[in-house]
This record gives structure tokens, C-alpha cells and sequence, in this order.
């Protein structure tokens, strides 16, 4: 390809990612696809300067306006910022500053450094302390006017707001510019929302704050929980400031919220320190940020190094590693989990995210796959934020090649080849066979815990032993365990062999619902094992029992009952149970008390109890033919109250449900 047409192809696909990332909220590439296209026109530009045109991308600030919005002319025009990522370019960029200023080796340049928030930039226009006019950044000379969508922001949730009048003495005319941004709870709060109106979720905080603002309706604006931090003002007569943190202080001084993470550095040491700091941090702060802004503290200064044709000489960014890239799907498979939920593991192209080179992304069930379409062959933006596996935000249907296909998932599980199910209403295909080693650990640690078999010493490191030794396969192994066969497992003593022999000894006198809870079945917590404990003689008779039967039994609607027949209809499950009772495991119906205060009724515990622990209350009013719920509703018939009860107190207060304190409890128990 000749330079004049790789030139002009990249412009092409400049124009139309900022189109689409500007005006329609939608990006086409990841922030670093999108400076590395840049990048390489701008060095294509510099090698042939007879092709340069004003409209290309390298001498424009952003996207046009969006022709939904009236058009608002910038009396000063927002630039951009140029990026550095290295220390060798921030090295460059301070030599620069101090080379265009003729300063001594002595002389320290005081920069402002403050955190690069990831949002929408906007300028305000104030006069007499009023806010009349609010618009976006536009292409940088022309915005859209958001005034109405603006005098919204800060009025539902936000911590930082936009003020309609300004506190103190500010100047007659000044423009105030900032970022508009939502933090990352109210992000996580409206992408919820938006599921549950059926609506695609935001891919990340800056889609949602750009897509909430710019909205034709100001009142669906008024209900998203923006925020705004300023980072600039102007004034038209006169400069009212002599550095750049007294614009700050004055900002806060007319009602502005400000970030308490800028900071003053003096010299290019303090702000490289600076930077690693916040880059140490970044995940722990409420908002994203993208890297850090290093301006020029003294005003005079920032003057006298002015500008280039898109960029002010004295303010560069350090952008951070991206914690988002476009990469291409290589493949997509299930990966098996603990509980036996298989999960979507999207295969991808290596690419570089925050500091890791990331080949692997999760999406989270077969729901969310559809919603975003993601196929094998397509290109994704994945986000990786912190430590957290990364996940893949949405597909881009606009660079499909018609190459791409559909993944289907499994009707067999890949590792064990049990039946794999989903049902109706749940979001999650998974495994129904016991012996499923992607799963066995996790089996066997619930299985063992207190509340289902209660063997004491079997816990995750214990079963991952022995599924790593091949001695146990499946829980019904355990029961043929010997005294020797524990002794030879690696770093087990003598005494602690002797006590996990015999902890499993004891764990066969038990009761018919530990077992049901501790076999694992789908649908089948402490509460439904009681349940069916009391509803069913045995286990060969819960075993034989049809969908239509299950749904008799009190609160075992068709999702739990066909969870529960899919379970019994796998032949290992079924072989299992069989095995279990052959060896010795007696489960024995708790004795039921009949009648009572608690008899169909829906119970909720809240605080400490001093009489009972919080199992065995639960286990005394199960007993008498109640049901404990974990939450307040209108159908709970009473809220148990021990010592420093919480919010479901106060719920239950609120709804009207009765409250029995600890003695009454214990007197109704008889």
C-alpha cells in the first residue's frame, strides 16, 4: 500500500471511530487501537507533509457535534491533551518545557498533577455567578448545548455536583471546564437498572456517563447519578489567578467539589512519584481513571509556552497501561466450576492489559454471551480492572468479516460427560454428575461442613489431596477410606489420620436432611432439604418421586422440582446414593413437633442469640414445621431480634411484622 493511500485509509478509520466513540457512545477500537492508528498517521504526515489536510484527525481535537444537540461555538477552544507513557517521554516532555522557557539547571518547574478521570469533558459558562450554558467538548472549537441535562448532574446520588449559582465573589464572566463521570457504584447501580428494563447495559463508566448526558429527554438525565470535577477556568477580562492550584482553591471556594488526590509536585522526581502512587491506587479510588495529568503550576508560564496545533506545550497525560483492548476471539469453550455451572471461557488473541498479557476472558453464563453476541471469530472489547479476571464487555458487530460463528453449548459435560442441563429460569447450564472431577473438591468440602455431614478436619486443602491422589472419585469413596489409606496421604500425621477416620465413622449416624443438603442437589439448600426430610419417608421414595409429585411438597415450585428429577434421573447420582447407604450412612427423620406457633409459618433471624446459635434456632423452628428465609418480606409471619440486630429490624418495623425478642422466642419453643 503506497503512503498516500495508508494515509487516507487511516483517516477513514480515525473518522469513524470517533464518530461512533463521540457522538454515538458506541467505541469501535480500544483507547490504545485508537492512539496507535493515531500515532502512525501522525508519523506518516510528518515523513510526507505535502499530504496533510486541516480536517485530518492529527489536527482535530475529537468527534463533530452530534446533530441532535444545538451547536455551541467554544470562545476558547478545548483542546486535547498530548499522551506520554513512558519515563523517557515524560523526561522529554519536561525537557521541552524547560528548554521553550530557557530555565537554569537550578530552577524547579512546579507541576499540578491530578488524576486523569475517565469521563466526559464539558465547559459551563457562568455570568454574575450564574450558570447560564453548559456544552460538551465537541470536535473542541464546536459543542452541543447540554445545558438542561447538566443543571441534573449532581442531583441524584452524586457526591460532586454542578452549582446553579456560585458561592462568594467569583469573576462576572468565567468558564469552568471538567469531566462529567460516574462513580463505579453508581455505575455497577445503573448498568442493574438497565438490565432490568431490558436494555443493554453500558460497556464501561465513561459509555454510561456520556450516554446519560446526552440524552434528548433531560428527565431521564435527572435520574442518573452523575458527578463533575472541574479542572479548568477562564475568565474574560483580565486573570484573576497567578498558578493554577489558586484556580483550584478558588473553584472550591464558589462550591465545586474538588479532588483531594491533586496534588502540587515540585520537579519531574515528585511527579513520577506521584504517578506511581496513583498508579498503586487506582483501583481502590470510586471512580476509573486512565492515567495522570501534569500541568505547569505558574500561569505566566503556561503563557509563554502556549500552544501546538491540538495541545497546550505545558499539560501532557501519562496515560496508564489500558485496562481495555479490542483483541479477536480465537475460540470459546466451557469450563466446568466447583458447583458443576459451566461457564463461557473466551479464547483470544494475547494482548497487553493493565501490566498482563491476557489471552483468556470469561463471560459470566449463556444469557450475557447472547446479549453482548459475542462469536467465535468477532472482534471484543475485554476490560480488566485490578487483579480480576477479565471479562469480556461487548462484541463489534461493525468489523465482522461474515467468518464468525455461534458457540453452542454442550448437551454432555466436556470433562465427565454427565448430562449437562439448564432450567427454565435460571441463567446457568451445569453438570448433574457427582463424579465430576472439575467439581469433586468442592463437592466433598460441602458434603463435609457442619451443617450437611459434619466430618471436622475435611476441608479444601484435605480434598484437594485426595482428588489429586485419585483415591476419592466421589463422596461415597470417602466411607472406604481406612485408617491406612489416610495415614499415606502427604504431611498426615498419626493423630490427625486417627481423627479424620473417625470423624467420618460418626458422620453416618445422621439425620435425612444433613444428607440431602450435603449431596449437592441443584435448588436443594438447608431449608428445602427440611422440607423434603419431612415430606418423604426416605430417600428411595424422594428418589422415585415425579415433577408433579416434588411440586406437592410446600415451597417446591417446577424450577426446583425439575432441578431435583434431573439430578435423580443421572445414573452416577443415583449409584452414588446407593453406595452411601450400602456403607453404612443411616439417615435417621428428625422428631417433629406437632403444631405450634412456628407451623407454616416463615420465620427470619436477626443479631446474636444468646441461648442458641444461629444453626440450632433455625434447626428448633424447622422442627416444629416453620421455614427460616435469610430476608424480610409481607410473608414473613415473624423477625426473631437477638442483640445488635440490623436492617432486617428495622424492615420489619417499616412492613408491620410482628417482633419476638430472645425470651419470647424461647418461650414459644415451649
Amino acid at each position: 500500500m503506497s503512503a498516500q493511500a495508508e494515509i487516507f485509509n487511516l483517516r477513514d478509520l480515525l473518522r469513524k471511530a470517533e464518530y461512533a466513540y463521540y457522538v454515538l457512545d458506541q467505541p469501535l477500537y480500544s483507547d490504545s487501537e485508537y492512539d496507535q492508528m493515531l500515532t502512525a498517521l501522525q508519523t506518516l504526515e510528518v515523513e510526507h507533509p505535502e499530504l496533510v489536510s486541516f480536517d485530518s484527525p492529527t489536527q482535530r481535537v475529537g468527534g463533530v457535534p452530534s446533530e441532535k444537540f444545538v451547536r455551541v461555538e467554544h470562545r476558547v477552544p478545548m483542546l486535547s491533551l498530548g499522551n506520554v507513557q513512558t519515563d523517557e517521554e515524560l523526561d522529554e516532555f519536561d525537557g521541552r518545557v524547560r528548554k521553550l522557557l530557557e530555565l537554569t539547571d537550578s530552577q524547579t518547574v512546579e507541576y499540578i498533577c491530578e488524576p486523569k478521570l475517565d469521563g466526559l469533558a464539558v465547559e459551563l459558562v457562568y455570568q454574575g455567578g450564574a450558570f447560564i450554558k453548559g456544552s460538551t467538548r465537541g470536535d473542541g472549537i464546536w459543542g452541543e448545548d447540554i445545558t438542561v441535562n447538566l443543571k441534573t448532574v449532581g442531583q441524584v446520588g452524586a457526591n460532586a455536583g454542578i452549582p446553579h449559582q456560585l458561592k462568594g465573589r467569583p469573576p462576572q464572566n468565567i468558564e469552568v471546564r471538567g469531566e462529567i463521570f460516574l462513580q463505579r457504584k453508581h455505575f455497577d447501580a445503573l448498568n442493574r437498572q438497565m438490565e432490568r428494563q431490558g436494555k443493554a447495559p453500558f460497556a464501561n463508566p465513561r459509555n454510561g456517563a456520556a450516554g446519560s448526558l446526552r440524552q434528548l429527554d433531560w428527565r431521564i438525565t435527572a435520574t442518573r447519578p452523575l458527578s463533575f470535577i472541574p479542572y479548568q477556568a477562564l475568565v474574560t477580562v483580565g486573570e484573576f489567578w497567578e498558578t493554577h492550584w489558586e484556580k483550584l482553591e478558588a473553584l472550591a471556594a464558589y462550591g465545586f467539589a474538588i479532588n483531594p488526590e491533586n496534588r502540587s509536585c515540585a520537579g519531574l522526581d515528585e511527579v513520577k512519584r506521584y504517578r506511581d502512587t496513583m498508579a498503586s491506587r487506582r483501583f481502590d479510588l470510586d471512580y476509573d481513571t486512565d492515567g495522570v495529568v501534569v500541568k505547569v503550576n505558574l500561569l505566566d508560564w503556561q503563557k509563554r509556552l502556549g500552544f501546538a496545533s491540538k495541545n497546550p506545550r505545558w499539560a501532557v497525560a501519562f496515560k496508564y497501561p489500558p485496562q481495555e483492548q479490542v483483541t479477536l476471539v480465537r475460540d470459546i469453550w466451557a469450563s466446568v466450576g466447583r458447583t458443576g455451572v459451566l461457564t463461557p471461557v473466551v479464547e483470544v488473541e494475547p494482548v497487553q492489559l493493565s501490566g498482563a498479557v491476557i489471552s483468556r476472558a470469561t463471560i459470566n453464563n449463556e444469557d450475557e454471551l447472547r446479549r453482548k453476541d459475542v462469536r467465535i471469530g468477532d472482534h471484543v472489547l475485554i476490560r480488566r480492572a485490578g487483579e480480576v479476571i477479565p471479562e469480556v464487555i461487548k462484541s463489534i458487530p461493525e468489523r465482522r468479516t461474515g467468518i464468525e460463528r455461534m458457540f453452542i453449548f454442550p448437551e454432555h459435560c466436556p470433562i465427565c460427560q454427565a448430562k449437562v442441563i439448564r432450567e427454565e429460569g435460571s441463567k446457568f447450564h451445569y453438570c448433574t454428575g457427582v463424579n465430576c472431577p472439575a467439581q469433586l473438591v468442592g463437592r466433598l468440602t460441602h458434603f463435609a461442613q457442619r451443617r450437611a455431614m459434619d466430618i471436622d478436619g475435611l476441608g479444601e486443602k484435605l480434598a484437594h489431596q485426595l482428588v489429586e491422589s485419585k483415591r476419592v472419585k466421589n463422596v461415597a469413596d470417602l466411607y472406604q477410606m481406612t485408617f491406612e489409606d489416610w495415614l499415606s496421604l502427604e504431611r498426615m500425621a498419626t493423630k490427625s489420620a486417627r481423627n479424620i477416620t473417625d470423624a467420618v465413622e460418626r458422620s453416618k449416624d445422621t439425620t435425612f436432611k444433613r444428607l440431602l443438603y450435603g449431596l449437592g442437589i441443584p435448588e436443594v439448600g438447608e431449608a428445602t432439604a427440611a422440607t423434603l426430610a419431612r415430606h418423604f419417608d426416605d430417600i428411595e421414595r424422594l428418589a422415585e418421586a415425579t415433577e408433579e409429585g416434588l411440586m406437592q411438597v410446600r415451597d417446591i415450585g417446577p424450577e426446583s422440582a425439575r432441578a431435583i428429577r434431573a439430578w435423580f434421573d443421572e445414573p452416577q447420582n443415583r449409584e452414588m446414593v446407593s453406595r452411601l447407604i450400602s456403607l453404612g450412612i443411616t439417615p435417621k427423620l428428625e422428631p417433629q413437633a406437632v403444631g405450634g406457633e412456628f407451623a407454616g409459618k416463615t420465620v427470619v433471624l436477626t443479631g446474636t442469640l444468646s441461648r442458641y446459635s444461629r444453626e440450632e434456632a433455625k434447626a428448633e423452628i424447622e422442627r416444629r414445621g416453620g421455614k427460616v428465609s435469610g430476608s424480610v418480606s409481607r410473608k414473613t409471619a415473624y423477625v426473631i431480634a437477638g442483640e445488635d440486630a440490623g436492617t432486617k429490624l428495622t424492615k420489619a418495623r417499616a412492613l408491620g411484622v410482628k417482633i419476638i425478642d430472645q425470651a419470647a422466642f424461647v418461650a414459644l419453643l415451649g
